[in-house]
């Protein structure tokens, strides 16, 4: 403990613990049932998975990586190496092997956790290229039987973890009082659109923060109950919607993974007081059936508020979601590198601003211009933003790090926006996505927020390619809502009525939803539309 409050996630953790005992700290999924687990039992299994791992010689510094989807196994493993002083790398479930070896060999981590035997097979490919590293699976499923000096079934990696918790009193205790503020508790790998995956070091301190900004901004209490559907290896649904309730003494619904077709029953059923999602997921269960009945219509005025994060949410989708499910909708902005959240909208409905992600929450955020200079009211700049939450600096990655951290610690964050006279801000694109035609710049959000008013347009996303004459070209890419029609002047006249001609899209592409490229987040990915045009893999309409 230091004199400023707890020194680590698991001090709160296990605070938490002792105070709620019997109340539910989780809900999750399992063979068609919803189990519960209490707070005693969820201490009890982090404390011997945390003995396992000092069973294993794991130090405190170490990296364990994690591979799978949402299960209550995940952040039991994931805060045992916390509470050790070790740092849990995530390792996104859909990952090919090659994305596996790298993020396992760049963190150098010892110990792997997967789920199944899907995984296992995909463990197999890659582990002659890697330095000795210990694979402990969760569901044995298809495993009985199999032997491997490297692969350990869960239930044996908890059964030596009780074993050695008998034989070393005190020991996890002792470890976790080492832990220091500015330890290192977790790390995500970005997605890398442009290049390979950065790895984002957060301290135990920018751990606890981020959790904290989230708690302050959305009132979060005890009573509170979160479905988390984002998955567990994003920064979103590990700080936002397990971190966050954790810190707060409230509890979480966690099934594997999203389904449209059975979200809103689970937040029926379960009685979630709010949940945390992405535009995509938005739009999806606008797309969907509406099939609530009244009765569900009633329940669902029990959710406090839902929270949008990860991408700009486009306000025409913004009203359709609240008129149709009577939800508000709380829009927020955060990033890997700063522990999730940065800027909300207060809860109160009157005061939301469609289009923003918000205010300053916990941290210090400006609109910084081309000298660092904080721009005025109404000027566009980069975001950036300096707080407790935020990382030190990349991992093994010095030049990145320089890059993005200024010398008296701002996050430049790449992202270009303006600050109104209120402190709201209002994000318009990246730096790296900006449109410069004809050497005019043009936000491809402004284009965005357009098409996504047609009617027919499910998901939009204007880009800049390479022109002779004007240096660049404004094209858009379009998925349209399913049973929909729309053709390509369509669409460009509806532009044109709503934005001057210069920034018209000249050539408009229409995708399968499937060929949308997006990241673990649901975040549209300008950049690889830009190579699949530039490229000739797209055909125009």
């Amino acid at each position: 403990m230091t004199s400023g409050g707890p020194a680590s996630f698991p001090e709160v953790f296990f605070a938490q613990a002792e105070a709620q005992k019997e109340r539910v700290a989780m809900r999750r999924k399992q063979y068609g049932i919803w189990n519960r687990i209490t707070w005693r039992e969820y201490a009890r299994m982090v404390r011997e998975a945390a003995a396992g791992l000092l069973a294993m010689e794991v130090e405190r510094g170490d990296r364990v990586a994690v591979l799978g989807d949402n299960r209550p196994e995940w952040l039991v493993c994931h805060i045992a190496a916390m509470t050790i002083g070790a740092v849990t790398c995530g390792v996104y479930s859909t990952s090919a092997a090659d994305q596996v070896a790298y993020v396992v060999g760049h963190s150098e981590s010892g110990v792997l956790f997967v789920e199944n035997e899907e995984q296992v097979d995909k463990v197999l490919e890659i582990l002659p290229d890697l330095d000795p590293v210990q694979v402990i699976v969760w569901d044995p499923k298809g495993l009985w039987g199999f032997e491997h000096e490297n692969i350990l079934l869960f239930d044996d990696f908890m059964e030596r973890g009780r074993a050695y918790f008998a034989e070393h009193p005190g020991e996890i205790e002792r470890r976790m009082e080492a832990i220091e503020p500015d330890d290192t508790a977790m790390m995500i790998y970005t997605s890398g659109t442009t290049g390979r995956p950065k790895g984002v070091p957060l301290s135990q301190r920018a751990l606890l923060h981020g959790g904290l900004n989230t708690v302050i901004a959305h009132r979060l209490g005890s009573d509170d109950r979160a479905l988390c559907v984002l998955p567990l290896y994003h920064i979103n649904g590990q700080v936002v919607t397990v971190i966050a309730p954790l810190v707060s003494g409230g509890s979480v619904v966690m099934p594997r993974r999203f389904s449209a077709t059975r979200f809103w029953r689970w937040v029926i059923e379960q009685r979630c007081s709010w949940f945390s999602v992405v535009p995509t997921i938005i739009a999806y269960l606008l797309k969907g059936e509406d099939a609530l009945s009244d009765a569900d219509r009633a329940a669902l005025q029990n959710v406090r508020f839902g929270r949008s994060a990860s991408a700009p949410l486009p306000p025409a989708i913004h009203r359709e979601f609240e008129q149709r499910f009577g939800i508000a909708i709380v829009e927020t902005m955060g990033l890997t590198e700063t522990a999730a959240q940065i800027l909300s909208n207060p809860l109160d409905k009157s005061r939301h601003k469609l289009g923003s992600p918000g205010i300053a929450y916990g941290n210090q955020v400006i609109v910084a211009d081309a000298s660092g200079q904080p721009c005025a009211a109404g000027q566009t700049g980069e975001l950036w933003v300096r707080g407790a939450n935020v990382m030190d600096g990349y991992f093994r990655n010095p030049q990145a790090t320089a890059e993005a951290i200024t010398a008296d610690g701002w996050l430049r964050t790449g992202d270009l926006g303006h600050r109104d006279a209120d402190g709201y801000f209002f994000i318009t694109g990246r730096l790296k996505e900006l449109i410069i035609k004809g050497g005019e710049n043009i936000a491809p959000r402004e284009i965005d927020d357009v098409l996504y008013r047609h009617r027919a347009v499910l998901e939009a996303a204007a880009v800049g390619v390479a022109d002779a004459d004007y240096g660049q070209q404004i094209d858009a890419c379009v998925v349209l809502k399913p049973g929909m029609r729309c053709d390509a002047q369509t669409l460009r006249d509806f532009c044109s009525e709503h934005l001057t001609p210069y920034k018209t899209p000249r050539d408009i592409y229409f995708l399968a939803e499937a060929q949308m490229p997006k990241g673990p987040s649901g975040k549209i990915q300008r950049l690889k539309l830009v190579d699949l045009i530039e490229s000739g893999r797209l055909a125009r309409a």
